[in-house]
């Protein structure tokens, strides 16, 4: 099978860990391990998430600079870059395969709705006093995440895959890619047909449904630090779901810019493709393949099946 899969930015520098160089190489040996399982029975296309790291980089340019000396497009680049590297050479390190991590511009719309309700959370973790001090000293919007606060920023819909005929020429001469890093470079379209960058954070999940779709994957896989898509998340009630069509999934409610861009990205790719999706953990990569972990999303699942 072709297998587009989506590594979360939670799933490559956990929650509360230390964002410095040497964790994240230790995170990305892992998912290097895990990835390399699927890659030897698959062709893959690998994207990733970036949100802590971009929003590092922000506070960082913020330091030397001072506020908006770098705007956030080109912060998405630089840890685009950072990361595509990194993941390039620890999958090159296990795969017999040549790996080419590739910067990757997404359009998206400057009228999206997203721009007056930000909903993404980037950056570092903090607990809910110290966020509400930042967001005030900074201007930032500000959200739960889990039992922390995270800065957030809009997520608006990616439309187009500039590099998508890059990408597809360099998967037919059997190269594994890396693209599409944090939802890509996001940039829209000025009236006189020029390209320019715009503030915000793309919805990875979403951009690898745009992506496989336009490579016409097989699989579209998305990793994340929980197990599975769970009804009654966070509470006693919590039950994994196992399998189940896009219809009913999108009956549920989940958290915005977390789970719910995941299940927004599986059921489009699912109802688009006739192919199948998977959410699951990074650590179950191969077993959520061959479906024996993770939630599967597929066209007319009976029963949305909950372990």
């Amino acid at each position: 099978m072709r297998i587009v899969v989506a590594l979360g930015g939670n799933a490559l520098l956990r929650r509360g860990e230390t964002p410095d160089a040497a964790s994240q190489r230790r995170n990305l040996q892992l998912a290097a391990a895990a990835l390399a399982e699927v890659a030897r029975a698959h062709r893959i296309v690998v994207t990733h998430g970036n949100g802590p790291q971009v929003g590092l980089l922000a506070l960082q340019a913020e330091a030397a600079g001072g506020a908006g000396a770098w705007p956030v497009d080109v912060l998405g680049a630089e840890s685009e870059g950072m990361l595509g590297y990194m993941i390039e050479q620890e999958l090159g390190n296990v795969l017999d395969a040549e790996v080419a991590a590739l910067l990757t511009r997404v359009e998206v719309d400057p009228a999206d709705p997203a721009f007056r309700d930000p909903d993404k959370p980037v950056g570092p973790t903090y607990d809910r006093a110290t966020a509400e001090r930042l967001a005030a000293a900074r201007g930032w919007r500000i959200g739960p995440d889990g039992d922390r606060w995270r800065r957030l920023m809009p997520s608006p819909t990616p439309r187009r895959i500039v590099e998508l005929a890059t990408i597809r020429l360099l998967v037919q001469a059997g190269i594994v890619v890396v693209c599409g890093g944090g939802g890509g470079i996001p940039i829209a379209i000025a009236p006189d047909g020029a390209a320019y960058g715009v503030e915000a954070v793309i919805d990875k999940d979403r951009s690898a449904a745009l992506l496989a779709e336009g490579l016409g994957a097989d699989f579209l896989l998305l990793l994340t630090d929980v197990p599975a898509v769970f009804t009654d998340w966070n509470t006693p009630r919590a039950c994994p779901i196992r399998m189940a069509s896009p219809d009913q999934l999108e009956a549920m409610t989940f958290a915005a810019g977390s789970m719910a861009p995941k299940v927004e990205a599986a059921c489009r790719f699912v109802r688009r493709t006739g192919g199948t999706a998977a959410i699951g953990a990074l650590a179950d990569a191969a077993r959520i393949v061959a479906g024996d972990a993770g939630t599967r999303v597929r066209t007319g699942a009976v029963g949305a099946d909950a372990a």
